[in-house]
């Protein structure tokens, strides 16, 4: 999997391609113009409309709100730009230490996320399933997501028992559990899925 930003195929042609602006809040990134906000949601389901659990389509009339890790994806691929309350612009690399102090391991999930986004995924955060993304082939609202994204640091120990009770839970909520297994040096993600069934 390889490739720079993207847009999905089913990108609203009205919205063209350029540079957005959002602030920084604590830990959301705010997009507060709404053609900019639905401009933004229609390049690939990024963040959520305040308020709207679900939104279906670019329809709405209210501020997007992004994670952090999104903004950073958004910003490193020159579609957004961050401003801090503070009225100053938040450069990349300013950005991912701002991450690294709110995620844990956020290299190496960065590293996935850009990944899985680069080949026209939507991610989106997996913590309501006990993992670090759910993904999506076309975006929530329109299908569920079909797999559930567990991220590995290659040097780490994975127990038996841990993919166990991940696959389980996966298999309960019907979707296929996958390891992303990482390497920082070289930048390498192997992604390792497990498929379950009655003995």
């Amino acid at each position: 999997m390889s490739g720079g930003f993207r847009l999905p195929y089913d990108t609203c042609s009205e919205y063209v391609m350029r540079s957005y602006s959002g602030t920084l809040i604590e830990s959301r990134i705010i997009i507060w113009n709404i053609e900019d906000s639905r401009s933004i949601f229609s390049l690939g389901y990024y963040g959520k409309p305040l308020g709207i659990y679900k939104p279906k389509g670019v329809d709405f009339d209210t501020p997007l709100i992004l994670d952090l890790i999104e903004g950073c994806y958004l910003v490193e691929s020159k579609v957004l730009t961050i401003i801090g309350v503070n009225g100053k612009k938040i450069l990349l690399k300013q950005m991912k230490q701002i991450c690294r102090k709110q995620y844990i391991d956020f290299d190496i999930k960065y590293l996935v996320f850009k990944k899985l986004r680069d080949v026209g995924y939507v991610v989106s955060p997996g913590i309501k399933f006990g993992c670090d993304f759910a993904v999506y082939e076309h975006g929530p609202g329109i299908d569920h997501a079909p797999y559930l994204v567990q991220v590995v640091d290659n040097r780490h120990d994975i127990t038996a028992t841990g993919i166990v009770l991940a696959g389980r839970l996966a298999t309960t909520v019907k979707k296929q559990y996958i390891l992303a297994i990482t390497s920082t040096k070289p930048s390498r993600v192997y992604f390792l899925s497990f498929d379950w069934w009655r003995a």
